[in-house]
C-alpha cells in the first residue's frame, strides 16, 4: 500500500486503493520530511511565523508583551505535545525549554485546510473547524462542506510564493486566518469524510502532477474525538462493538486510536487527556451516542 500509513486504525481508507508501486504518498510528517527536502523547511515553525510577519522568537529570546504562545520549533508527532499559552514573564522563565518557541497569540477559529498543490497553486480546499475541549484536546471537528474565503485567500497568496515546485497534499492549520501549522501530507483522520473517488484522485495527483476530482457533492461531517484521563492502560472494545458503532445510521467509520501493547505515556498524546476513540459521521448525534457507547466500554 504505497499510502504510507503506519495508524493501522486509518488502513481502513486506504487498503482497498489501487496505488502504483513507485508512488509514495505519506500520512505521516515523519514520512513527509524525509521525502521532500526542498520543502522540509515547513516543519519550522518559526519560520512558517516569521514569513507571514508574526511576533515570534526561539525560547532564550523573551516576548516583550504577554499572553504569547509557546510551543516546539519542530514537532512531527503533532496532537499538541509541549504547547501552552503563557500570560507573564514569570510563567515564561518557568516554561523555558531549548527547542520551544514563542508567538503572537492568535485568535479566532481553529481551522484544519487539506490543499492539493500542483507547482504551490492550490487546486482544491476542504476545512475543518476544531472546536476544543482544552489543553490541546479537540470535542469534535466539523468537516465544512463550504469554502473559506479568509484561508483560502492567505493560504492561497502564501503557498504560490513559498511553497512553488511542490506538487502534493499540505494541510494547513489555521488560527484566525493565520498559518499556525504546515504539514506536508493531508489529514488521514476522515478522508472517508471527503466523497467516493477522493482516495483515487489522491493518487493521481502525485502520479500524474494533476487534480482531477467530482466534489460536487461534498457535505457536511464530523470527526467525534474521544479522550480520556491520562495513567490507566486501555484495553480495545471488542470486535462486536465496534461493528455495532459501524452500522449506526450515520456513522462512516470508527477508529480505536492507540496500541494496547504499548505502554501509555509512549503515546504521543496532548497534555488534556488520552485519545481512545475517533467516530467519522454524517451528523453530531450519531458521533455522540457511537463516543457513549465507547465510554460505557472503557468506564467498564
Amino acid at each position: 500500500m504505497p499510502i504510507c500509513e503506519i495508524d493501522p486504525w486509518r488502513k481502513q481508507y486506504f487498503e482497498n486503493a489501487a496505488c502504483p508501486a513507485s508512488i509514495f504518498i505519506p500520512t505521516e510528517d515523519s514520512d513527509a520530511w524525509l521525502w521532500n527536502p526542498d520543502h522540509r523547511w515547513a516543519y519550522d515553525k518559526l519560520q512558517v511565523a516569521t514569513r507571514q510577519g508574526l511576533e515570534a522568537a526561539p525560547h532564550g529570546i523573551a516576548p516583550s508583551v504577554y499572553p504569547v504562545f509557546s510551543k516546539p520549533i519542530y514537532n512531527l508527532k503533532g496532537m499538541g505535545v509541549g504547547s501552552r499559552t503563557l500570560h507573564s514573564k514569570r510563567e515564561y522563565e518557568v516554561a523555558y525549554t531549548p527547542g520551544h518557541m514563542w508567538m503572537t497569540l492568535l485568535e479566532g477559529e481553529h481551522i484544519s485546510s487539506d490543499v492539493a498543490l500542483v507547482d504551490g497553486v492550490p487546486k482544491w480546499w476542504r476545512h475543518a473547524i476544531g472546536v476544543a475541549s482544552g489543553d490541546g484536546t479537540f470535542d469534535h471537528w466539523k468537516i465544512l462542506d463550504r469554502g473559506d474565503p479568509a484561508v483560502e485567500t492567505w493560504g492561497g497568496v502564501w503557498c504560490r510564493k513559498h511553497l512553488a515546485g511542490y506538487t502534493g497534499m499540505i494541510n494547513l492549520e489555521t488560527i484566525g486566518g493565520r498559518i499556525i501549522e504546515v504539514h506536508l501530507r493531508f489529514a488521514d483522520q476522515w478522508p472517508d469524510l471527503y466523497g467516493a473517488g477522493w482516495v483515487e484522485a489522491l493518487v493521481r495527483l502525485y502520479e500524474k502532477k494533476e487534480w482531477v476530482f467530482d466534489d460536487t457533492d461534498r457535505r457536511t461531517g464530523y470527526s467525534v474525538v474521544l479522550f480520556l484521563p491520562h495513567g490507566p492502560r486501555y484495553r480495545h472494545p471488542p470486535r462486536s462493538l465496534v461493528k455495532r458503532i459501524e452500522n449506526l445510521p450515520a456513522v462512516s467509520s470508527v477508529q480505536i486510536t492507540f496500541h494496547e501493547e504499548v505502554a501509555p505515556e509512549r503515546h504521543a498524546m496532548p497534555p488534556g487527556g488520552f485519545r481512545v476513540a475517533i467516530v467519522n459521521c454524517w451528523n453530531r448525534a450519531a458521533g455522540n451516542e457511537a463516543r457513549f457507547l465507547l465510554r460505557e466500554h472503557f468506564a467498564g
